[in-house]
């Protein structure tokens, strides 16, 4: 069993859930919308998406823990350079850049999917693979 603290993997799911909703409401979510070509009816509940949220949730727990093991692997390396809050911000930094930004860069290559909507979505996840690195890094 991996010496991976579970308590930071379940305080950076919830800072990657709550951030996602930062991001996609309150503070970015008019863009958001218009990016995404989304247009509210005024009709939706909330109690129609806890089926969503649960899953963006274990999305994001499944997240926090992976980078808390090729952190803790990655940690060990001279090539990190760095540990603590640091290197586990490098090591998100390049999981963001060699595995989210790549594989969704198929969706704007093959799907068409607007590139203005994809760098919205890479930046949010590289803001919040930042905060999940720091959490992991600093517990």
């Amino acid at each position: 069993m991996l010496p991976i603290n579970l308590l930071a993997v379940a305080i950076a799911a919830v800072a990657a859930f709550i951030l996602g909703f930062l991001f996609h409401g309150p503070l970015l979510g008019k863009l958001w919308m218009k990016l995404a070509d989304v247009h509210p009816t005024g009709n939706e509940k909330l109690s129609e998406m806890v089926p969503q949220l649960l899953w963006n949730l274990l999305a994001n727990l499944v997240t926090a823990y992976v980078l808390a093991a090729i952190y803790l692997f990655a940690s060990s390396s001279p090539y990190l350079g760095a540990t603590g809050v640091k290197g586990a911000i490098i090591c998100a930094i390049w999981l963001w850049i060699g595995f989210l930004v790549t594989t969704t860069s198929i969706e704007v290559i093959w799907m068409k999917r607007k590139v203005s909507l994809w760098l919205f979505e890479c930046g949010c996840s590289l803001i919040v693979m930042i905060v999940m690195g720091a959490i992991i890094g600093s517990m």
